[in-house]
């Protein structure tokens, strides 16, 4: 093919998740093996079947888009088993991002399929993962199977392997239902509609409507000169306590106790506790003089940490981090991430409160991590 060259190539890797599910025989949706590669060569939609295109590839070719100049070739790399989203684990963030990283120099851009469950904490952990990062990684789903006849599959698809293959956006992206999203940004706010995710905390950094529109002055800069890394084995001893009324010391204490060595507290409004309990306030201070770093973020679905509150200073005083507008999935995705890290306790207390990839709504700060 003389003009091979300018096309695009999109590695697609595909984890599991509705957007391949079938119903199985007592009518419960699950995964599929190798059935998604045979639909998309069927799929005129989605493959150009007349196109010729190396054969040794094993590509599939995405038919013209209006507006976009460049033509997207995608090549299926199918993970076994498939997984539900709700069995992904740090082991399964760390597998994507090391493909990734594998294949980087062969594609221009690369798509990440899920299930919608877990979908935020991956691209949440795989923004920090990939250091470096000068391409795209798109993570995308569907709410309904794509081989379903009114499915958001199709559309999802189609978008993220545009924004893969035809844009300079270098960093992890959620697309979904017409949405462009920052990875660390994105939280699953409805299990039934087909607007399942949100960013309420940092501006779309796109929308697809007649035409795309890319927010390009919110888009971070592309890092020169530097070769792409996959962060260092994750720390897994991460908990989340989320305060609640009258809530059990027992629980608290637990969420606190060895191998523990992160928290992310989810706390009233802008950061709030009860003050008035102070065996609470205690076991805090306790877990933060071990070494446990502490992140506080609030339950609400936006809005910021502030200490304007005398029962939110108190978390200040025994030593608890402020999570500003980070998401509670952010916040445990990057304590997982900045924990494995070879450094003092203080550095890493340090990390947690720089904006290391968008994740805070404050000025980047120039930090050596190492």
């Amino acid at each position: 093919m003389s003009d091979y060259k300018v096309f695009k190539k999109v590695l697609v890797i595909y984890t599991g998740g509705t957007i391949g599910m079938k119903p199985n025989d007592q009518g419960a949706l699950d995964t599929v093996e190798n059935a998604l590669g045979v639909f998309l060569r069927t799929e005129p939609s989605l493959h150009v079947a007349s196109l010729q295109v190396p054969a040794e590839e094993n590509l599939f070719a995405l038919p013209p888009v209006k507006g976009e100049s460049g033509r997207v070739l995608y090549k299926l790399m199918e993970y076994d088993p498939l997984l539900d989203s709700s069995n992904m684990a740090g082991s399964d963030w760390k597998r994507i991002a090391e493909d990734i990283e594998r294949m980087y120099d062969l594609f221009d851009g690369f798509v990440v399929l899920h299930g919608t469950d877990t979908l935020a904490y991956t691209a949440s952990a795989l923004s920090f993962m990939l250091d470096n990062l000068a391409k795209p990684v798109v993570v995308t789903g569907s709410q309904i199977p794509i081989y379903e006849t009114r499915t958001d599959g199709r559309i999802n698809l189609v978008s993220s392997l545009i924004i893969a293959g035809c844009y300079n956006i270098p960093e992890v992206c959620v697309v979904f239902a017409n949405k462009l999203l920052r990875g660390n940004r994105t939280v699953k706010v409805n299990c039934n509609t087909l607007e399942a995710f949100d960013s309420p905390n940092a501006p779309l950094l796109g929308t697809f409507n007649n035409v795309i529109n890319i927010n390009s002055s919110l888009i971070r800069p592309r890092p020169s000169g530097k070769l792409l890394t996959v962060g260092g084995v994750l720390e897994m001893n991460v908990a989340t306590l989320k305060i609640t009324p009258d809530m059990s010391l027992d629980l608290i204490e637990s969420a606190l106790a060895e191998p523990i060595k992160g928290v992310v507290l989810e706390s009233y409004g802008s950061g709030n506790i009860p003050s008035n309990r102070k065996e609470i306030i205690d076991l805090l201070r306790n877990a933060v003089d071990r070494g446990v770093i502490i992140v506080n973020c609030t339950q609400c679905l936006s809005g910021s940490v502030a200490s304007i509150y005398d029962a939110g200073a108190v978390l200040d005083d025994v030593g608890v981090l402020s999570g500003s507008d980070m998401t509670s999935v952010a916040a445990y995705t990057k304590l997982a991430y900045v924990l494995a890290f070879d450094v003092s306790n203080h550095h890493k207390k340090e990390l947690m409160k720089y904006n290391l990839r968008g994740e805070i709504t404050m000025a980047d700060m120039n930090v050596n991590v190492l």
